[in-house]
């Protein structure tokens, strides 16, 4: 299904289900087929589940302009506009993060019970003077060069290292999983997925995370090798009003995936509490 933005960019989402609704916001360069696990197990569990493409990813309009956080933000905002969801649970990974904390902050008033973000990128990820624990803007540069040269190698080469851990001495790669999120990142466009470098690294969404009053999981992966948690996590329990913090050792940036199980139980207990 889709819904059309006031700017005429056609953002699809999917809609299962009945009871309260847990709306997924996803990462870069994925799609809400990211979240099919996860999706699956709360609409077995009563709840009304609502995926969303980003502008550009999955299945989305491929357009031009707009990929950076505010955008990304009213774009949610339509959808849960069109919906009239209330009471609703949003959830983002990573990217998906950074969009549930401007759409909470500015758009969300009324119509938003909880959030959660997971292994998520605010308050900011490039390292500046204020933000001496970031990465490097040459970090970003590099994913930027490697996505121009040759997306669909680069995509093949993240999913199958950092992103799941697979890197890591003695993991074991799961050839879906990989071939999953190949999938999914083709699919969106090239251009939006190298803006949208800009708008996951460069935003800064220190006062959004300030301003949110409604209680927000915060839940990252100890190994996370694409946002380190000591810049991310421990930074956003700082800034939240209400902050639930879970750590995982061990865990990698894509935790949702490669550890459903545990991610779920805890998704659950909290949407629960």
């Amino acid at each position: 299904m889709f819904v059309k933005t006031k700017d005429g960019v056609e953002i699809f989402y999917k809609d299962w289900g009945k009871g309260q609704p847990v709306v997924f916001h996803h990462g870069w360069p994925l799609s809400s087929d990211d979240w099919d696990t996860q999706m699956l197990f709360f609409v077995q569990h009563g709840y009304r589940v609502i995926g969303i493409d980003r502008r550009g990813h999955g299945r989305s309009s491929q357009v031009s302009d707009g990929h950076d956080m505010d955008h990304y933000a009213v774009d949610a905002a339509a959808v849960t506009e069109h919906l009239d969801l209330r009471n609703a649970v949003h959830i983002g990974h990573s990217t998906g993060g950074g969009e549930v904390t401007r759409y909470v902050a500015r758009h969300g008033k009324g119509r938003v019970a909880k959030a959660v973000l997971m292994s998520a990128v605010p308050p900011i990820m490039v390292k500046s003077p204020n933000n001496p624990d970031g990465l490097p803007i040459s970090v970003f540069d590099g994913i930027r060069k490697s996505l121009a040269a040759n997306r669909a190698q680069f995509y093949r080469d993240f999913a199958s290292s950092v992103f799941y851990g697979f890197n890591r001495p003695g993991a074991k790669p799961l050839d879906g999983v990989i071939e999953n999120w190949w999938r999914q990142g083709m699919i969106g466009g090239a251009k939006a997925h190298y803006d949208g470098i800009k708008a996951f690294s460069e935003t800064d969404l220190t006062e959004d995370l300030k301003s949110i009053e409604v209680p927000t999981l915060v839940m990252q992966g100890e190994d996370d090798q694409v946002v380190p948690y000591k810049g991310a996590a421990l930074l956003q329990v700082k800034l939240l009003k209400k902050p639930t913090l879970k750590l995982y050792p061990g865990f990698p940036h894509g935790m949702l995936t490669t550890y459903s199980e545990t991610i779920n139980k805890d998704l659950l207990e909290f949407i629960k509490a």
